[in-house]
């Protein structure tokens, strides 16, 4: 397998602190109660670098989601892991990796849309707008990319690659 770093580490750094800083500053308001729920696997890394960017108190927790068989695409059907929380005293922002087709994240949203959240925002670090199946839209967003199939920095191959600090290509022999 090639590759052909698109993000390094460094400027990965530089979006997140963004990101963190933008989402700080949203909910900075003493009325506001953030709690962040990150999508697994693939926005675990992620997760975790913003969270170290948002000064204002923030609880985190996890909802696991699958729609990727073993390789490249999505099959359209999207699990979504019961998640038992009480949302109804938060502001949610719902936390993954890449937003691609929209169906991981929309279904996501409608479940816990149904929760009664005193808000509900969404975040991706990726955006590929190309390949969006669903009508939906990021309300913070990284790094807008073309359709290409990428990994590192959470995004898996398969099961491995996830721990590869920059994002790359790959790029087909």
């Amino acid at each position: 397998m090639k590759e052909n770093i698109l993000f390094s580490k460094e400027e990965i750094n530089e979006k997140v602190k963004e990101l963190g800083a933008l989402v700080s500053n949203d909910y900075q308001n003493e009325d506001k109660n953030l709690l962040i729920i990150s999508l697994l696997r693939g926005s675990f890394i992620f997760t975790a670098d913003l969270v170290r960017h948002i000064t204002v108190p923030v609880r985190i927790e996890f909802m696991e989601t699958s729609s990727y068989g073993f390789g490249k695409t999505s099959n359209g059907n999207v699990k979504v892991s019961d998640f038992s929380v009480d949302i109804s005293e938060y502001d949610v922002l719902i936390v993954d990796d890449i937003l691609d087709s929209g169906h991981t994240m929309k279904a996501v949203y409608n479940v816990l849309k149904e929760k009664n959240p005193k808000s509900l925002k969404t975040c991706t670090f990726l955006d590929k707008p190309s390949r969006r199946q669903v009508d939906i839209e990021v309300d913070y967003k990284g790094f807008v990319i073309e359709d290409k199939f990428i990994v590192g920095y959470g995004l898996n191959y398969g099961h491995h690659y996830r721990n590869i600090p920059y994002i790359f290509e790959v790029i087909e022999k």
